[in-house]
């Protein structure tokens, strides 16, 4: 049948589209990639009595043959945690697949942490380098870092709540007097947005709790 890949809300449950809902209830099986997560998803949207599966970091090459085998019988959704699917996170794998098999992938555009935080950063922008998630592993990180910091191009950084601290003490370390765009969780009433050096950012992290950040790093 086919793979439709629709993103949902990144925050605020009302940012999910008229298309999206009609993909989701039209189809027989959901993939995410928490089954926890994708049931509060599923509630928020008011959609019920469909499969739901996941799709993660710990699935293997045996659970992407069996989702294509589902996707060449079904019609199959993939959302992930929030935003959009397919980028950064383990939905990319079934989006090869489902490719490379010949079974047809649709798009379901919608909310995006890096559309939005383009959308507010107030710069103008005619490229980026997109790093999304550093390593979690101390000397990668740091590898990694070291090497963005001497990027000419603007970057992106994405970071999971539970490491935001550890984003703030890279800023200040890396990009003490780059300007930087903090976005700290987009769409929610605790939305707040950050326009400061990296050093002078990382003060201003601290002060909100359980955060999911993205990082906008100009050049020097």
């Amino acid at each position: 049948m086919a793979l439709f890949v629709v993103a949902t809300p990144i925050g605020n449950p009302k940012d999910i589209s008229e298309r999206a809902l009609e993909s989701l209830r039209g189809a027989e099986l959901i993939i995410g990639e928490e089954l926890k997560v994708l049931r509060q998803q599923m509630k928020a949207a008011g959609v019920n009595g469909i499969a739901l599966e996941q799709l993660n970091e710990h699935s293997d090459a045996r659970d992407i043959e069996h989702f294509l085998g589902e996707c060449r019988a079904k019609s199959v959704a993939l959302v992930s945690d929030c935003g959009t699917p397919g980028f950064c996170d383990p939905g990319a794998d079934l989006v090869a697949a489902c490719v490379k098999a010949g079974v047809p992938v649709h798009a379901v555009p919608g909310a995006s942490s890096l559309m939005a935080l383009l959308s507010v950063c107030g710069v103008r922008l005619e490229k980026f380098l997109f790093q999304g998630f550093l390593p979690a592993k101390a000397d990668l990180r740091e590898a990694a870092l070291k090497e963005l910091a001497r990027e000419t191009k603007a970057v992106i950084i994405m970071e999971t709540p539970y490491r935001a601290e550890k984003l703030a003490a890279d800023l200040a370390a890396h990009f003490p007097t780059r300007r930087c765009v903090v976005a700290l969780n987009l769409t929610q009433p605790t939305e707040k947005i950050i326009r400061a050096t990296g050093k002078a950012a990382a003060a201003q992290m601290g002060a909100v709790k359980d955060a999911e950040p993205i990082v906008l790093i100009l050049p020097s």
